[in-house]
């Protein structure tokens, strides 16, 4: 901005001490606030260096609720591997927004979206309208990095349509390389693959367990489809994947 500087995700705390140095090469200019993306840790749990560089930190609000609900517990599991995290502590967000957040000068727009739970509950996407360029967190990432755990995939869908309608130009994932409006639409293509897949196997009446023993054939099968092969991660991984998507199908009537 003009008269300040505005970063996009914490990382881990070993990140943060990598990233502001370079911020500092870059420019003078204070940073005076830092965007979680959403809760996870490696975008969140670097906040107390940024912090102690003068910047507040800012989150959607179910960003902040799941770092005062489960931050603690993660944080102590971290740090028993981290030697980073162990070093410092949990800095939760100060500044937070339901839908929208605007920073804008005499020159730049800064937008802060929450487009509805998408990778989490509190996903924060990041858009430069004059510049179009997209911040996406880890709502799209440009790889086998997709952890869905948190998430719900068929409003998922529905949010990466809604961010192939800003007209992007430049695409910054939350994971893998930087690249333009194709990372969404290879990212929603196959999120919709793998939500049919799993349902064929439903309607063709198969268990849950069969459902998972079936994983692997149609990993395969996506592994086929170029545009989207990257995404497709390990065995393991894309078993986690499979029970994800196949729980949150049981909850929900056939098809919705």
């Amino acid at each position: 901005m003009n008269d300040y500087v505005i970063a996009v995700d914490a990382n881990y705390p070993v990140g943060a001490q990598r990233v502001i140095p370079k911020v500092r090469a870059m420019t003078d200019k204070p940073i005076r606030f830092v965007v979680d993306t959403h809760f996870h840790p490696d975008h969140s749990f670097g906040n107390q260096y940024w912090a102690d560089a003068g910047a507040t930190v800012v989150a959607q609000a179910a960003t902040l609720e799941e770092l005062e609900r489960t931050g603690a517990e993660r944080w102590l599991a971290s740090a028993k591997e981290r030697p980073d995290v162990a070093a410092t502590h949990l800095k939760l967000p100060e500044l937070t927004y339901r839908d929208l957040l605007v920073f804008k000068d005499d020159r730049h727009q800064v937008e802060l979206h929450w487009l509805g739970v998408a990778h989490t509950h509190g996903d924060t996407l990041v858009w430069l309208p004059k510049e179009k360029v997209l911040f996406t967190g880890d709502v799209c990432v440009n790889g086998a990095f997709n952890y869905i755990k948190d998430s719900d995939v068929a409003q998922w869908i529905v949010v990466l349509g809604k961010l192939r309608k800003l007209g992007a130009v430049t695409v910054c994932p939350g994971h893998g390389p930087l690249g333009g409006p194709e990372i969404l639409a290879d990212q929603e293509d196959y999120f919709i693959r793998l939500r049919d897949g799993v349902q064929k196997f439903f309607d063709a009446g198969k268990s849950a367990d069969d459902i998972i023993a079936a994983g692997p054939e149609l990993a395969a099968r996506l592994r086929k489809v170029p545009n989207i092969a990257r995404y497709v991660p390990s065995d393991f991984g894309f078993k986690a994947q499979v029970e994800k998507v196949s729980a949150d199908l049981r909850a929900r009537p056939p098809h919705s």
